[in-house]
């Protein structure tokens, strides 16, 4: 079947977009408010775009044209966490998922470790394994949209933050131990599962 996405719905476009591309890592993005409230919410429209250099970035959705305080926090001080989600944290990081009041520190709300951060303000999760701080450096309003659209947030990463347990020789991720975990559709979710090699032709 083909989708002419100007003649579907947005809950049609979204479940086939998320249910496509699959799987999705997700970023657990720190901020803190100017009234100094810290904030924390997951987000699967997220990756890293570049090492050179370093930069990632996420998406941030706009329901009901409305901010979400994430976004407003990042738009008012341009610093951020991404915290990376694992099979020990997902539990939690899926109640910072909730939409809560804005003076609402999710920190407080999931049982989470506000640790501080070496160049910016934002708190990082202390029960991540990575950490990536982040000044923010671009943002680009989605237009064209029915009921909000969303917002491309670009970090630029001045500290990178891993735990010991999850480095082999050589800067190498070790995969036992960090166990991360992604987003598939709907309240699926995904572990690495089986892993092959397919090396790049010389």
């Amino acid at each position: 079947m083909q989708f002419d996405p100007n003649h579907l719905d947005g809950s049609a476009i979204y479940k086939l977009i998320t249910g496509a591309v699959i799987p999705r890592p997700i970023g657990w993005v720190s901020s803190i408010s100017t009234e100094g409230i810290g904030n924390l919410a997951p987000f699967s429209f997220f990756n890293v775009i570049s090492e050179d250099p370093p930069h990632l970035m996420f998406s941030c959705a706009r329901t009901g044209d409305r901010n979400k305080d994430t976004l407003n926090n990042i738009l008012a001080n341009k610093q951020f966490v991404v915290n990376m989600v694992t099979e020990e944290t997902v539990e939690k990081m899926n109640l910072t998922a909730q939409l809560v009041p804005h003076d609402v520190d999710e920190f407080e709300l999931a049982g989470l470790t506000p640790v501080p951060s070496v160049k910016i303000k934002p708190a990082r999760v202390g029960e991540s394994l990575i950490h990536f701080e982040c000044e923010l450096v671009h943002h680009y309003f989605i237009e064209g949209h029915s009921n909000g659209g969303a917002v491309l947030l670009v970090g630029r990463i001045v500290m990178m933050h891993f735990d010991d347990s999850v480095l082999l020789d050589g800067h190498k991720i070790n995969l036992d131990n960090y166990k991360p975990v992604s987003r598939l559709a709907g309240a699926n979710y995904a572990t690495l599962g089986e892993l092959f090699t397919i090396k790049r032709p010389v």
